[in-house]
C-alpha cells in the first residue's frame, strides 16, 4: 500500500515552530496550492486553492525555521495522516494534515545570499534515518524514513 504526497504552494505565514519538552523541534506551515481550469465553452479561467497543514519534524523544522518565510515557494513529500484531538474548550476536533520527509525551496535565492549553501537559491532537505546526524551539506533527494517516534505527540494543537 502506498501513503504518499507531493504538494508545491506557497506558504501563508511563517512557520509556527516549537520545541517539546525532550527537546524535538516541530514545525507546523499552512501551505497553499492552486488549480487553475479552463472551461472552453466559456473561455474562463477559474481558480481554486486548497490549504495544506504540513508538519516538520527534527531537521526539517529547523529548516523551516530558519529559511522558510510567509510567501516562500516551497516542495513538500511526505504522507497523509489524520488525527483527532480535544480542543481548550473540551470538544473533539480531527484534522488531515501533511507529515512531510522531504523538503526543497524554491524560487529565488533571497536578497542575503544563498538558502542553505546551495548556490542555485534553492535547497533540497530530507529527514535523517532516525538516531543518525544530519549532513552539514544538503542531502541528494531521495526517500527517508519518517520520524515518528513514540515520544512525538500525534495531535499537536497549534
Amino acid at each position: 500500500m502506498i501513503n504518499k504526497v507531493i504538494l508545491v504552494g506557497n506558504v501563508g505565514a511563517d512557520p509556527e515552530v516549537r520545541t517539546l519538552e525532550n527537546g524535538v523541534k516541530v514545525a507546523r506551515v499552512r501551505l497553499a496550492t492552486t488549480e487553475r481550469i479552463f472551461n472552453r465553452q466559456t473561455q474562463e479561467t477559474k481558480e481554486h486553492t486548497e490549504w495544506h497543514s504540513v508538519v516538520l519534524w527534527r531537521g526539517l523544522a529547523d529548516v523551516a525555521d530558519k529559511y522558510v518565510r510567509k510567501g516562500s515557494q516551497i516542495y513538500v513529500e511526505g504522507v497523509i495522516r489524520s488525527n483527532e484531538w480535544t480542543d481548550r474548550d473540551g470538544g473533539k476536533r480531527s484534522g488531515i494534515e501533511i507529515v512531510a520527509n522531504d523538503l526543497k525551496l524554491l524560487g529565488r535565492k533571497s536578497e542575503g545570499g544563498s538558502v542553505a549553501g546551495a548556490s542555485s537559491g534553492s535547497g533540497s532537505y530530507s529527514a535523517p534515518a532516525p538516531g543518525t546526524a544530519r549532513p552539514s551539506a544538503p542531502p541528494t533527494p531521495g526517500p527517508a524514513p519518517i520520524p515518528t517516534p513514540a515520544d512525538d505527540p500525534d495531535d499537536l494543537p497549534f
